[in-house]
């Protein structure tokens, strides 16, 4: 098995060089941030969308309300 310590130390020594690189007045997403921004825009858009379909396969019919149709309001019906 490779010796992990020795790989880490070259991982950071890379890191280090790359991060005295980068400009700290000026950060920005990349192209990184954008894949991962259209990846989350085009899961919303199917879950919408799926929504939607399941939504319009529902058929909701309200029950009549039996005290609505007596004309006795709901306050009256509670008290009496």
């Amino acid at each position: 098995m490779p010796d992990m310590s020795a790989s880490a130390s070259l991982a950071m020594t890379q890191l280090v060089t790359f991060a005295k690189e980068v400009d700290e007045d000026k950060v920005t997403p990349g192209v990184l941030g954008f894949i991962v921004f259209a990846v989350m825009a085009l899961a919303v858009w199917g879950l919408m969308k799926s929504m939607n379909r399941h939504m319009s396969k529902v058929d909701f019919k309200e029950a009549p309300d039996s005290k609505a149709e007596s004309g006795v309001s709901g306050d009256a019906a509670a008290k009496g």
